[in-house]
């Protein structure tokens, strides 16, 4: 009846497993116990898990990316501190916990912390920046955040029941396969991803759709802001690039489950199908990430450096060049097994291409920065913390790129050395510096700047100590992912990367106070313009946080940085001659319970308990059945309520201080609020 779920699934084999699954259980406890505490639970039911707002959706995104990258970071910190006392020592960790942790460290930091993280940002800020109301698919919106955090879900109840994947987060076969690898650990890797995947492919197109449809009037391409320039090419990256990785899962999960053979060498399958499959999602993926991070970087230099955005041309041609050229390098990943010199030989040069479109984008940030005022709030500390730290994986990356060099340095530490010096200034930087820029948008208060420049400063020491030993260890030959060691040369270096960690740790910690501290001091901090920054795009328009419509009349763009435009013009704050009634998508728990279903169906899967699966697959075609059948999907907001909301709106910013950015170079107008009685 419960398939391959037993009493032993429980995690007792060790005092680290089971303590961790505590801490588990405990968080989630504590959550439901504060919620409860608060009396909250009408509020989170009916304002924010069934909620169509892509606003909502967007920041409960951030807030599921925010909870993950302090799990994935504690398999970081595991990892580092088990190495750096493993000289002729077997450590803490016994070999097959420390391969399970290394696994989940990847498979959350990419899948259930960066992407949730981009989608978190783009869901809040794309709609806005275009002057659109709504995505173009707000259910199907909801329907991905809820698949999002179900693959989230199966990952961490893999920490309770059962044990996860040791066959690292790219998942090779052969031991991936049943034969290699016959517990559940695989198939909760498998699992999690396929379904976090589907959720990924369809915000990619609810994205681009959004993009191509819902632009304001006078929107045309070229005047998007270059953070939804990013965003579309983002989207478009998603839609080719997760079905490969949705196949890919799809038939290793048949070959481990139903006994087929598409990546064994039994019977013509070949595992090498698999490798190409994934690193054709897997290189892509890593300009899935990168792209809105660098639209982010362009947004933030634009504004506290209070000049128009350098080459904004050429930053699009950019990116558009970068999305292209991200399907022309995955083979760089393998170039050790066994292609021709010819296929290497292209790869490798298409890899080095690809620097340079991104070298146009980093001098273009600098020119946009040269003879600026620049103002060093956080989000700008970040940019900058990323333009010196970016150059080095760059460069690192160029040497990898030669098919040589190459072979000496593959699946040493130099690699997770220049992979990590790629993600986490040039994806974790540029999130954390939109986190910070846009959350007074979001929630009408900004986040304490001392605390920021502490985590600021913590994250890139930290950065530099974790990760430059790792360089060196790289070249004198340290294979990654070692467990113990016998060279006392390499205990130094791994030293100093635990107590980099230690200090990203504190960076983290100081993520935590700057919030807690922010919403104590929420009333000091308000934003009552809407502009705290003296921004230039669309968002900065809207009221912080903005009213569930957005816009009451949407916007006619005129110019590239639309809202600094209408400042210029003295229209920004003009009163509507008239409001009109506003279609909304009314809320229904319809996609968290495809959420839950999908969950529920993952972990039958896992764990072979098929009459369960088929109830929860039956579950998610009933409801989307229902949703189909439904003709009352959305309700109108009357124009009078749109005025009273509006009405309010003037009364706070007729009443609101000068912008603190409002002596800065390059405003035009002797108050923010010019044009507002």
């Amino acid at each position: 009846m419960f398939g391959r779920l037993t009493i032993e699934a429980l995690p007792f084999y060790s005092a680290i497993a089971a303590g961790g699954a505590a801490i588990t259980v405990l968080g989630a406890l504590a959550v439901i116990g504060l919620i409860t505490y608060l009396r909250a639970w009408r509020l989170v039911l009916f304002e924010w898990v069934s909620s169509l707002d892509h606003k909502k959706i967007g920041i409960m995104y951030v807030v599921l990316a925010l909870v993950m990258l302090m799990r994935g970071f504690i398999d970081a910190a595991m990892m580092r501190s088990q190495q750096a006392i493993a000289f002729r020592s077997e450590g803490y960790l016994p070999a097959e916990h420390f391969d399970q942790i290394f696994t989940s460290h990847g498979t959350i930091m990419i899948f259930f912390m960066a992407m949730p993280f981009l989608s978190g940002l783009i869901n809040h800020i794309m709609p806005q920046q275009i002057g659109a109301r709504d995505v173009a698919f707000p259910f199907m919106n909801a329907i991905s955040l809820w698949l999002t955090a179900a693959g989230a879900g199966l990952v961490l109840i893999s920490l309770v029941i059962g044990k996860f994947s040791t066959a690292g987060w790219s998942g090779y076969p052969p031991y991936s396969g049943i034969e290699y690898n016959p517990g559940v650990g695989v198939d909760y890797w498998l699992w999690a991803v396929l379904i976090a995947g589907v959720g990924s492919t369809m915000s990619g197109i609810n994205f681009l759709v959004t993009i191509l449809k819902r632009r304001a009037p006078g929107m045309h391409l070229f005047r998007m802001p270059l953070f939804t320039w990013t965003v579309l090419v983002t989207s478009i990256l998603m839609i080719f690039a997760f079905p490969a990785l949705t196949v890919a899962c799809a038939l290793l999960a048949l070959d481990r489950t139903f006994g087929t053979h598409f990546f064994t060498n039994a019977m013509g399958g070949n595992m090498m199908h698999y490798i190409n499959l994934f690193w054709l999602w897997g290189h892509p993926e890593v300009y899935i990430l990168i792209l809105p991070a660098f639209g982010v970087f362009s947004e933030v230099v634009a504004t506290f450096s209070q000049k128009r955005l350098f080459g904004y041309t050429s930053l699009v041609l950019a990116t558009m060049a970068i999305g292209i050229l991200s399907f022309t390098v995955w083979l760089h990943h393998f170039f050790t097994m066994g292609s021709s010199a010819d296929v290497n030989s292209f790869f490798g040069i298409m890899t080095t291409i690809i620097a340079v479109p991104t070298v146009v984008k980093v001098f273009d940030w600098l020119l946009t920065m040269y003879r600026g005022r620049i103002i060093f709030k956080p989000p700008m500390l970040y940019t900058i913390g990323f333009l010196v730290t970016f150059v080095i994986g760059g460069l690192s990356g160029v040497l990898l790129a030669l098919p040589p060099v190459d072979y000496a340095m593959h699946n040493t530490t130099f690699l997770v050395a220049h992979f990590h010096n790629m993600i986490i200034p040039g994806v974790l930087f540029g999130y954390l510096a939109g986190y910070m820029f846009w959350f007074p948008k979001a929630f009408g208060f900004k986040l304490n700047e001392t605390w920021g420049t502490r985590s600021f400063w913590c994250w890139i020491v930290g950065f530099y100590l974790a990760f430059m030993p790792l360089y060196v260890l790289g070249l004198m030959g340290m294979p990654r992912r070692m467990e113990h060691y016998d060279i006392a040369a390499w205990q130094p270096h791994l030293i100093v990367a635990a107590v980099g960690a230690f200090i990203i740790f504190v960076g983290i910690v100081c993520l935590a106070v700057q919030l807690a501290v922010s919403i104590r001091d929420r009333v000091k901090v308000r934003d009552l313009t809407g502009d705290p920054w003296n921004g230039r795009t669309l968002e900065w328009a809207t009221s912080s946080p903005p009213a569930p419509y957005n816009f009451a009349v949407v916007p006619d763009v005129q110019s590239v940085d639309a809202f600094w435009d209408m400042k210029h013009r003295g229209v920004a704050y003009e009163r509507p001659k008239r409001y009109a009634d506003i279609a909304l998508p009314k809320n229904t728990f319809i996609p968290a319970f495809i959420g839950v279903a999908a969950f529920v169906f993952g972990f039958a899967v896992i764990w072979y308990i098929w009459w369960l699966a088929i109830l929860a697959l039956a579950a998610i075609t009933l409801a989307i059945i229902i949703r189909a059948s439904d003709d009352e999907t959305d309700f109108v907001l009357p124009a009078q309520e749109v005025k009273a909301i509006e009405e309010a709106r003037f009364a706070q910013l007729a009443k609101a201080p000068p912008n603190e950015m409002v002596d800065e170079p390059g405003f035009a107008g002797g108050t923010i609020l010019e044009g507002v009685s």
